[in-house]
């Protein structure tokens, strides 16, 4: 027997040509659902505002999360997991349902209809053909504001900031554990990074949660439970208001959102880890393919889209560079449905006053992750308004709106505009001025 033989799974996800192994993959993909397990108590929360049922919804974000995760890993062979996405899932609840009186399940049926003609899109290679037109400077400027739109996240969730009643944001109470623990752990994690420690990010985490329990700050309470049960929202779509005007155009507000949260994080993502050759993303197309299923499954299953994670970035900056590390994500979410006690230990949010909530264990690895991906401003051609100024909209819209989506907005028609009114109408291409168009559109009927 060959001793030099490639173990099979190594061999299928290609793991010599991307220069990784089984302990850097796994390290990866637990660094990456402990980034993103927040959304399994998040998202029911928000979602039960709506008045669904919070156990389903919790059961029903672990199971899309896991599956769509898994679609991406084995279909495209990338390690970025999928999960409900942060905005459509505020957008469903507070806009459509508590807003404009649409009951939840004819909310869901807007998001799977949004899911199918993403589909469609996806097959027609629609999306992969938008992916491949967007210029690099905004292709950078993603990448960017997603960092930032990460490290907002984290700052938030470590309490360091707080929403200002007369502005934006101000500094929080500086004396509290929570932020104290954060910013240590912030501090602990850059050290490990920096002086190049195996697992630098998962070990932050961990010793982040090795001093809130040290602190009193979270308790755990048993590791084992039963899964709720997910009746109360599986495959309850209403599609009775299908082809009214309102309907058609939540329906395609959901749709501009995953596009382009999805796009936006493939890019910004991809351009970090060094997937990207010739600003072009191989296997593209599984990549989205992938995305607008996990869609699809959400809806059926009882929970707002689902799309890629930005909090995948920790899992690669781990080490993760195949889709393996995917199937130890998924893993995660399927595990806690069984063990959400555990979970809730590390990636749970401990309340620190009446309705306000921080999760000041995951914070740190958010902070890191977001200042590293900021490095990507220094490729920009600033000498150039034409590039620099779109980049620059990009990269503080994203945070600034808290919406990926509506910071590429305001990055694509930018874009357009300077170059038209510049003379260089012809470095644009044709699919930016239906992508600008579009968002205009959106923005003037839809918004």
């Amino acid at each position: 027997m060959n001793n030099h033989t490639p173990n099979p799974l190594a061999r299928f996800f290609g793991f010599a040509e991307q220069h990784t192994t089984f302990r850097r993959e796994i390290a990866g993909g637990a660094t990456t659902f402990l980034a993103m397990s927040y959304i399994i108590f998040l998202q029911p929360a928000v979602l039960s505002q709506a008045g669904m049922d919070f156990g389903a919804v919790m059961v029903a974000t672990c199971l899309s999360s896991a599956l769509a995760t898994l679609i991406m890993g084995l279909y495209a062979n990338y390690p970025i997991a999928l999960a409900p996405g942060m905005g459509e899932n505020y957008f469903f609840a507070l806009s459509v349902v508590l807003g404009m009186g649409f009951t939840w399940p004819e909310a869901m049926s807007a998001i799977f209809y949004g899911g199918v003609f993403f589909l469609l899109l996806t097959i027609l290679g629609v999306r992969e053909a938008i992916l491949n037109a967007v210029p690099d400077s905004l292709k950078l400027a993603m990448g960017v504001g997603i960092g930032l739109f990460i490290a907002v996240i984290g700052l938030a969730n470590a309490g360091i900031i707080i929403k200002n009643p007369g502005g934006l944001v101000q500094l929080g109470n500086v004396t509290s554990s929570p932020v104290w623990l954060a910013l240590a752990g912030t501090m602990l994690t850059a050290v490990f990074a920096a002086r190049k420690v195996p697992g630098a990010i998962l070990l932050g985490i961990l010793a982040t949660a090795g001093g809130a329990l040290a602190l009193g700050l979270i308790h755990g309470r048993g590791f084992v439970s039963l899964p709720p049960s997910i009746a109360p929202t599986l495959f309850k779509l209403d599609f009775t208001p299908t082809f009214t005007f309102q309907f058609i155009s939540v329906a395609i507000v959901f749709l501009f959102m995953d596009v382009f949260d999805t796009i936006g994080t493939l890019i910004g993502v991809s351009e970090r880890a060094g997937f990207l050759k010739d600003g072009r993303l191989p296997r593209a197309g599984r990549a989205m393919i992938a995305d607008a299923t996990g869609t699809v499954i959400g809806a059926l299953l009882g929970t707002s889209t689902v799309t890629s994670f930005i909090e995948s970035f920790a899992g690669i900056e781990q080490g993760a560079r195949t889709g393996f590390s995917n199937l130890i994500v998924a893993a995660g979410f399927f595990l806690a449905l069984f063990f959400a006690p555990l979970v809730a230990l590390v990636g749970g949010s401990i309340e620190v006053a009446e309705g306000v909530r921080l999760s000041p264990v995951t914070a740190p690895a958010l902070i890191i992750v977001g200042s590293l991906m900021a490095g990507a401003m220094t490729r920009v051609h600033w000498n150039d308004m034409t590039e620099s100024v779109p980049a620059f909209l990009t990269m503080i819209g994203i945070p600034l709106t808290f919406s990926v989506s509506d910071g590429l907005a305001l990055g694509f028609v930018s874009f357009v505009i300077l170059k038209v009114a510049t003379g260089k109408a012809r470095e644009v291409h044709w699919i930016m001025y239906l992508v600008a168009a579009f968002c205009l559109a959106r923005y003037s009927f839809f918004a």
